[in-house]
C-alpha cells in the first residue's frame, strides 16, 4: 500500500469576514466567503476549491483512461458548476455538473465515439474527489463526443 501525504497552512486572522491564506506546495492563495453568501469575496473559496478539485480529478482521470485505451482526442475542455443549496440558514454543497467536450481526431469511428462515451461515464466513478463526496453530493455529466472535421 502507498500512501500520499499533502499538506496545507491555513492562517485566518480575524472573524467571519476577515480575509485569509492558504499555502500547499503548489499552491498559494488568499480565501474568503464569497459575495454570494455576503462575504468579502477576496480569493478564492471552499466551494470554488470544491469545484476545482472535482473538475480537475475528472478531466485528468478521462484523459489518462483514454490514452490507456489508445483513443487520440485533438481536444479535451470542460466546464463545471457547483450548486449550494441555503435552506433555513444550512448550507449545503447539493450538486456537480460536469459538462466535457471530447472532439476526437479525424477519422475516429464511431466505436470510438462509443468507448468515450463509456469513459467518460467511468471517469466519473473513478475519480477519487468523486467517490470521496459520495453519498454527500450529487455528481451529474454532461458529455459531449465529436469528432473533429477533417477540413478543420
Amino acid at each position: 500500500m502507498a500512501e500520499h501525504i499533502f499538506h496545507l497552512k491555513a492562517n485566518w486572522p480575524g472573524l467571519r469576514n476577515d480575509v485569509g491564506e492558504i499555502e500547499a506546495e503548489n499552491l498559494k492563495t488568499k480565501v474568503s466567503i464569497p459575495p454570494e453568501m455576503d462575504g468579502p469575496g477576496v480569493g478564492t473559496n471552499p466551494d470554488e476549491m470544491l469545484l476545482g478539485a472535482a473538475a480537475t480529478c475528472y478531466i485528468i482521470t478521462l484523459a489518462a483512461m483514454m490514452e490507456r485505451s489508445g483513443l487520440e482526442k485533438v481536444g479535451l475542455t470542460m466546464e463545471s458548476e457547483g450548486i449550494v443549496d441555503v435552506t433555513r440558514g444550512v448550507i449545503t454543497y447539493k450538486k456537480i455538473i460536469h459538462r466535457p467536450r471530447i472532439v476526437l481526431k479525424p477519422g475516429a469511428t464511431e466505436k470510438d465515439v462509443e468507448i468515450t462515451g463509456r469513459l467518460a461515464k467511468k471517469a466519473e466513478t473513478s475519480c477519487m474527489i468523486s467517490r470521496a463526496v459520495q453519498g454527500n453530493v450529487i455528481v451529474e455529466l454532461d458529455a459531449t463526443v465529436e469528432i473533429a472535421n477533417i477540413l478543420g
